[in-house]
Formats: structure tokens, C-alpha cells, sequence
């Protein structure tokens, strides 16, 4: 007997509860976004320093989060981070930390890949003007914040639009702390009401949706 679809589930009120889900899924998004190409940023510049240790630091840093799996970092954020927030701010157990643990994790993680990215970035700007930056006076820091690093960062716009997509779709891991983002509540929809199959339809019809038009986005930049 073949297997019988039914959307029926998907009602306006589960279509609100996953509206809170995805709430939460942009919100890892944007702040692991957000921190990861400051944090990134500095760790390229670290690499690229004349300093040994800062150089060593750095590498060290971004190679131990790319050969460790992302879902393994969550679960060590998940396991970590609550119990170090209760000890240092005198917090009670039962403050619910998931999310914050979520955020740490993978802006830590994220940073290491947006690292790459603007390391390469930044090698894509002609060393003549680093070395003419130096002629004119200017320090290490004024030549990058005024004149490679906003060289760069256009370079760069494709490819950290295309890092931030699979950050989007890196945020359905955080099922393993039980966070409910909108992968989760929608597997949960779905098993609620007998009808996971439908719900993930719906889930991965949106992530589609979602990702398609910043990839449509990408390519326009990378056309213009």
C-alpha cells in the first residue's frame, strides 16, 4: 500500500511555531555571522603578522576547529559552557543556557572557516600597496582597517555570502542541546501528528527557498 500525503498538519498554528523556530535559526545565524568574520578577521591578520607566537596561535586555532566536526563542538559548547556560566556568574542550574552555549559554539566555529576566507582575501590585495602604505607612514593597523582590508572585503562578498548559507543550514545540528530551531520543531510537528515525512517536506521546501535566493544573491554580486 503506497503511502498516503497529508499536509493537513501544517495548520496556522504549527506554521507560528516554526515561525519561532526559524526565529531562532537566524538568530544563531546572523550573531555566528556577525562575530565570526571580526573574530576571523583577526585571526587572518594574526597569521599574516610577522609575530611567530600570534602566527602560531592563530594556525593552531583555525586548524583545530576545521578537523573537528561541527556537531562535536556543539556538544562540547552544550557540555561546557552552562556548567563554566553557572560557576563564574553564580548562576542557578535550572537558567536554561542552551542557546548562549549554541551562539559560542558556532561563532568559535565559524570564525575558523571565515578565517580562510579572509586571509585569502587579503592575499589578493597587491603587496605594493601594503609596501606604500609603509613609505607614506602609515602603521600596520591604519594600512589594513583604511586600505587592504575594504580592498578585501569586496573580493570577498561571494564567498562569505556562500559561507553564511551553509552556516544557515549548519543550524538544524543544534537538535543534539534539544534547542528548537526550525528543523526541530518541525520534526517534532511531524512526529506529533504522525507525519514526519510531510513536515520535513515542508522544512526542506523552506531551506530551499531560503538558500536558493542567496544563492541567486551571490551570483548577481559575482556578475556586477
Amino acid at each position: 500500500m503506497s503511502y498516503q500525503f497529508d499536509f493537513s498538519a501544517i495548520t496556522p498554528a504549527a506554521v507560528q511555531v516554526l515561525g519561532h523556530g526559524m526565529l531562532i535559526s537566524l538568530q544563531i545565524t546572523a550573531t555566528a555571522i556577525a562575530f565570526g568574520i571580526v573574530w576571523g578577521t583577526l585571526l587572518a591578520m594574526m597569521r599574516l603578522s610577522s609575530s611567530k607566537p600570534l602566527q602560531w596561535f592563530a594556525t593552531g586555532y583555525v586548524n583545530l576547529f576545521r578537523s573537528i566536526p561541527l556537531v562535536m563542538v556543539l556538544l562540547w559548547f552544550f557540555l561546557i559552557v552552562p556548567q563554566l556560566l553557572q560557576k563564574v556568574f553564580k548562576l542557578s542550574a535550572s537558567n536554561d543556557l542552551r542557546m548562549t552555549s549554541a551562539l559560542v559554539a558556532f561563532s568559535l566555529f565559524e570564525a575558523a572557516y571565515y578565517s580562510e576566507i579572509i586571509r585569502a582575501g587579503i592575499k589578493s590585495v597587491a603587496r605594493g600597496q601594503l609596501a606604500a602604505s609603509f613609505a607614506l607612514g602609515l602603521t600596520y593597523l591604519q594600512t589594513m582597517r583604511l586600505i587592504i582590508l575594504p580592498q578585501a572585503f569586496r573580493n570577498m562578498v561571494p564567498l562569505l555570502l556562500t559561507q553564511g548559507i551553509i552556516l544557515f543550514q549548519d543550524t538544524s545540528l543544534v537538535y543534539v542541546s534539544a534547542l528548537a530551531d526550525f528543523f526541530g520543531r518541525a520534526y517534532t510537528i511531524g512526529e506529533r501528528d504522525g507525519r514526519i515525512i510531510e513536515l520535513l517536506f515542508f522544512a526542506g521546501a523552506v531551506y530551499f527557498v531560503i538558500c536558493f535566493s542567496i544563492s541567486l544573491l551571490v551570483k548577481r554580486t559575482v556578475k556586477s
